[in-house]
């Protein structure tokens, strides 16, 4: 088995708001990887006491620990105790019903000599590829599907977008949204390997388009992790004109992990 990871932050003056595991073997059997997009906040977060990387610690400790530990709850499940214990950590300090209290996307994986299952919440993305190279990504799009007159500002996306019906859905402090991710099995015959990228570095499909998913895959399995990491940077660095990035900021938090079964 071949796990290779990789994180860099967008601007190395602040703190990287992603993070990112893996865990082999899972309770004697497989493993586990799990990656977070914190959710960088504006100015004025509900005025929570604890900053972004706080809370992916805190959130990424917890489903670590559950998807290895306990194969016996599902993904679902464990991302649902995961939200209320990293809640129940700050509740007595923080208001927790402020649309900005911290909060990420999710990607989980985990797989034994059997299945993979996998879970996807906001736009993280998860690849999987099969023995014969055909390559499948696993997306939650509801953000690509909110209407652009909704995103116009944080104020107006965090009234009627997020995490509400018809917007789109973060990990933030309602265990509740674990029922909104997108989740699934594989048998894990039709898994040959399988990658997890924040949107940093996602960049090099969703944002650049150097290449399809299936290229991307080919080249974490070449280069790794860091190699694609880089190649996003070059890419993001070359765009003098702001034809690809418009209004995005130039280099975002990018992590990337490879897993060959």
């Amino acid at each position: 088995m071949r796990i290779e990871l990789a994180t860099a932050p967008g601007d190395p003056a602040r703190p990287n708001e992603d993070w990112a595991a893996t865990v082999l073997p899972a309770a004697g059997r497989g493993g586990v990887l799990v990656v977070l997009d914190g959710v960088t906040p504006p100015p004025g977060n509900g005025d929570c006491v604890h900053d972004v990387p706080w809370f992916t610690a805190r959130l990424g400790g917890a489903l670590t620990e559950l998807s290895g530990s306990r194969r016996d709850i599902p993904l679902t499940g464990i991302l649902a105790e995961s939200i209320r214990r990293t809640a129940d950590a700050h509740r007595d300090t923080c208001d927790l019903s402020h649309p900005r209290t911290p909060q990420a996307t999710v990607v989980v994986a985990r797989w034994d000599e059997e299945v993979v299952e996998h879970l996807v919440l906001s736009d993280s993305v998860l690849l999987l590829s099969s023995p014969d190279g055909v390559v499948r990504a696993v997306l939650d799009d509801r953000l690509d599907r909110v209407p652009r007159s909704s995103l116009v500002s944080d104020e107006v996306a965090d009234a009627v977008a997020r995490n509400r019906e018809g917007g789109f859905f973060t990990a933030a402090a309602d265990p509740s949204v674990a029922s909104r991710a997108v989740t699934g099995r594989t048998p894990v015959r039709d898994v040959r390997a399988l990658a997890a990228l924040s949107d940093g570095a996602s960049r090099w499909v969703e944002t650049f388009r150097e290449g399809d998913w299936g290229g991307c895959l080919s080249l974490l399995r070449k280069a790794g992790p860091q190699g694609l990491i880089d190649r996003v940077r070059e890419l993001e660095r070359g765009d003098v004109d702001r034809t690809y990035l418009r209004r995005s900021k130039t280099h975002d938090d990018a992590t990337a992990v490879y897993v060959e079964l």
